[in-house]
């Protein structure tokens, strides 16, 4: 007698995805139905050797726009160890909308042997045909996601052609109802004093101070910094609009700033800063030796500005101030500023005469003779590292702050000193520097000229 050749067990994953919380809490819901779909399908197949795993699969509220979904996640991870044989899904858009993702998993599938099918579309990822079937209606689930996007974008920037509120923070001096901005008094006369206030002195340093001094804060409990005081003297709410992708329209709400107080305080925000406020501090655009390096007594971040002195012909001093110096002006606990030169004279020297000891040369030599194939000999990498002082005035910005960041982890001011933290491994690190079209590189050529 003819033996029946014995059926290989299939281990089957259901899958389930809802995009959204509605419904969630019911007895019985979308996930619940996918779910019991998904099973009585493997049941259906048992002839054919599916048996469904102990452990479910499920993303409740997630978008299937992305691949960020633990229950997915946690899938993936199981395919990779060899946990499954065969994903069952309701629908293929429950799986993923977008073909990007779609073509990153089914790479996983064919790597791993896995293969899925979806109940109501009666596809199998094992045949050809499936395949197409499946690119087909995956175009189409992705085609849909971004109409709807773009149903929704067209249907925002209508709104707020209309003068609606269509959400974001609710500006201070407001509050929101039925997409409507409605005026706070006591707010609104706050940002009424914050205009007033500028178009009578418009130093917004002195202004922040003074409102500390007061005890006035945002709604949240905040102090007002400089940059919240901008917002919002330039946000066109205050004059009774809503804007849109640089675009104005009349608002619904009543306007809290009338235009001639606008249009003054825009006259002086118009005037170019260096005339405006050369006692203000702002930051430095050119890049800055130490940015992200330097610390106040109190922790605060030191971070790079600069003044313009119409008096010295418009010279320009550098500084490294206290972030909440800048942000709020002074105060007991703010540490001020630091002249930019010395401070970067003082870090640069002590970066030479690390790099020139015995210690670091000695670690750097250990690195290159851990390489492959050293590009140096001693003499090489001894002579490049003393001659960094002879070449760095040359070095380009970028480089030397590259160089200082690579050995220098904080420089941390005290109540009376300097601190310098170094990396553990910037010695170590410092192989990358003498590689091919490096900086090494012309420190040895440097020596031979000599």
């Amino acid at each position: 007698m003819k033996q029946t050749p014995a059926i290989k067990p299939k281990r089957c994953a259901v899958y389930c995805r809802v995009s959204s919380d509605e419904g969630l809490s019911q007895s019985f819901n979308s996930i619940d139905a996918q779910k019991e779909a998904g099973h009585a399908f493997i049941k259906s197949q048992a002839h054919e050797g599916w048996i469904a795993v102990v452990d479910d699969y499920d993303d409740p509220a997630y978008s299937g726009g992305n691949m960020e979904r633990p229950a997915l996640k946690r899938l993936l991870r199981d395919i990779e160890v060899g946990k499954v044989d065969m994903i069952v899904i309701y629908k293929i858009d429950r799986l993923s909308r977008s073909l990007t993702d779609f073509a990153k998993m089914v790479e996983i599938f064919d790597r791993t042997g896995v293969s899925f099918s979806a109940v109501t579309q009666q596809i199998n990822s094992a045949t050809s045909m499936g395949r197409l079937m499946l690119n087909v209606l995956l175009s189409f689930a992705q085609f849909e996601r971004e109409v709807t996007s773009e149903r929704i974008r067209d249907k925002l920037a209508a709104s707020k052609a209309k003068g609606m509120f269509m959400g974001g923070p609710v500006p201070l001096g407001y509050r929101v109802e039925n997409r409507r901005l409605w005026v706070v008094p006591e707010d609104a006369a706050l940002v009424k004093r914050f205009f007033e206030d500028f178009v009578a002195d418009p130093y917004v340093t002195g202004m922040v101070q003074r409102y500390i001094a007061e005890g006035i804060t945002t709604r949240k409990g905040k102090l007002f910094s400089k940059q919240t005081l901008y917002q919002i003297l330039n946000n066109r709410i205050y004059l009774g609009e809503i804007t849109d992708k640089g675009k104005s329209y009349p608002g619904l709400h009543e306007r809290i700033i009338e235009q001639p107080l606008w249009d003054a305080v825009h006259a002086i925000l118009g005037i170019d800063k260096k005339v405006r406020g050369n006692k203000n501090f702002h930051r430095k655009s050119p890049p800055a030796l130490l940015r992200g390096l330097v610390y106040a007594p109190s922790g605060n971040r030191m971070v790079p500005s600069y003044t313009t002195k119409t008096t010295s012909g418009g010279k320009r001093y550098r500084y490294y101030a206290d972030l909440k110096y800048v942000r709020f002006g002074t105060s007991e606990d703010t540490f001020g500023s630091i002249n930019a030169e010395q401070l970067e004279g003082i870090v640069v020297q002590q970066v030479l005469q690390a790099l020139q000891s015995p210690a670091s040369i000695q670690a750097v030599w250990d690195a290159v003779q851990a390489t492959p194939e050293p590009t140096m000999d001693e003499a090489e990498v001894v002579v490049a590292m003393r001659n960094l002082g002879s070449i760095w005035p040359s070095l380009f910005p970028e480089e030397q702050s590259r160089i200082v960041n690579l050995m220098i982890r904080r420089v941390q001011f005290t109540a009376d000193a300097i601190e310098i933290q170094w990396h553990p491994m910037g010695w170590q690190t410092l192989i990358g520097e003498f590689k091919p079209n490096s900086i090494g590189v012309e420190l040895t050529e440097l020596a031979e000229i000599d």
